[in-house]
């Protein structure tokens, strides 16, 4: 089968991007996110560019969105008929309105809806994915679905919107950024295209995430990092990711910890785990990942080594806790899940372009070294 690489969807960005909603003006215009973007005045922002168009809003989005909220988003939005959905919020609004997008279209058969995200956050990049993570809360699982009708067909980039983003969650969602960038480099998939956009995601967040926690109002730090957040999504969206998010996905899902935190938790780790067992390939790509945070070594193990502990050191400078243990969960409760956790590991589908295929012994012993390091 033939690579192959998406021109979709288009991408506004900057400082005016908002004003891309103008031609919305005449339209109907479903807007999917939560009460906090109503009461904010941020859904107030995206009228006000269309002032003209029939708006429709569904505000009722919560954090990991599950099977019941894309349910009501339709049930709210089927006499309305939208022309367009505009998602606006973080990853869970976004991958909301994908959903919601899919189940009216199944039920109008012939009406087809334009979709635009809007993300209010720096970290999912569900903005330009076919990804969209549903949550099963009865089961304490997150399922990654994916399909090309996911992808949105215009990506808005408004720092503006991302500015008034509290720290702890601007710390969890660059260092998902970093993640989603570093996955999608060693990744199986990995091609000329999604390296390029990795390894330039990398270099900015680097560079950019300790500047916006330093001076959290600068809107050009801000707008890197956004920037930075999209150009992740294209790449592991072209590549695929790894085991820190097959893990991930069941980690926090279980223990219901936000994606960003056990992301970074997890990928020193997986960054061990991978390169002990590594190709020339594999560690060549590494090594790319500690040259861009300025690293260089010519001893390769010693160069990822230093890799590893940069990431330590940054996880521990925005103060995300290395094992599950400092985090604050419970001994018992994480070994009656350990059985579980390994099975939903094995099954996801990011642990499929890992670099190196894990066995249940293997995901076992990464547990107990994320619960509490040796």
């Amino acid at each position: 089968m033939a690579n192959h690489f998406f021109s979709c969807p288009k991408i506004y960005f900057g400082e005016e991007a908002i004003n891309s909603l103008s031609t919305l003006n005449n339209k109907r215009v479903a807007i999917v996110t939560d009460d906090f973007m109503v009461s904010s005045g941020k859904t107030r922002y995206l009228i006000d560019v269309m002032p003209h168009a029939a708006i429709s809003i569904f505000s009722e989005v919560k954090p990991d969105p599950n099977i019941d909220i894309l349910k009501a988003g339709a049930e709210k939005f089927k006499a309305f008929r939208p022309d367009t959905i505009i998602a606006l919020g973080g990853g869970s609004a976004l991958d909301a309105a994908k959903g919601i997008k899919v189940t009216l279209e199944e039920y109008y058969r012939s009406h087809s809806i334009e979709l635009i995200a809007i993300p209010t956050t720096s970290g999912s990049g569900s903005e330009v994915t076919s990804y969209a993570i549903i949550s099963d809360p009865q089961n304490g699982r997150k399922y990654p679905l994916v399909a090309q009708e996911l992808v949105p067909d215009i990506a808005i980039l408004d720092p503006y919107l991302v500015l008034s983003i509290p720290r702890h969650i601007t710390v969890d969602t660059g260092m998902d950024v970093l993640t989603h960038a570093i996955e999608a480099l060693v990744s199986t998939g990995a091609n000329d295209f999604s390296d390029a956009l990795a390894e330039k995601a990398i270099a900015i967040v680097w560079q950019y995430l300790p500047q916006v926690c330093h001076d959290e109002s600068n809107l050009a730090f801000r707008s890197h990092i956004h920037n930075a957040s999209c150009m992740a999504g294209m790449a592991f969206n072209s590549s695929g990711l790894g085991l820190v998010h097959g893990m991930a996905h069941a980690i926090g899902g279980m223990l219901h910890i936000p994606h960003g935190k056990i992301n970074a938790m997890l990928l020193p780790l997986i960054i061990e785990f991978n390169a002990a067992g590594a190709t020339p390939l594999t560690l060549e790509r590494y090594i790319k990942c500690a040259r861009i945070i300025g690293v260089d070594h010519e001893n390769p193990q010693v160069a990822i080594s230093h890799l590893v502990k940069n990431i330590r050191l940054i996880n521990r400078q925005f103060g995300i806790p290395a094992t599950l243990k400092e985090l604050g969960t419970e001994k018992a409760l994480f070994e009656s899940l350990r059985q579980p956790l390994i099975d939903a590991a094995l099954a996801d589908g990011c642990t499929i372009t890992n670099p190196r295929q894990p066995t249940a012994q293997d995901i076992d012993r990464l547990l107990s070294l994320i619960y509490q390091a040796a």
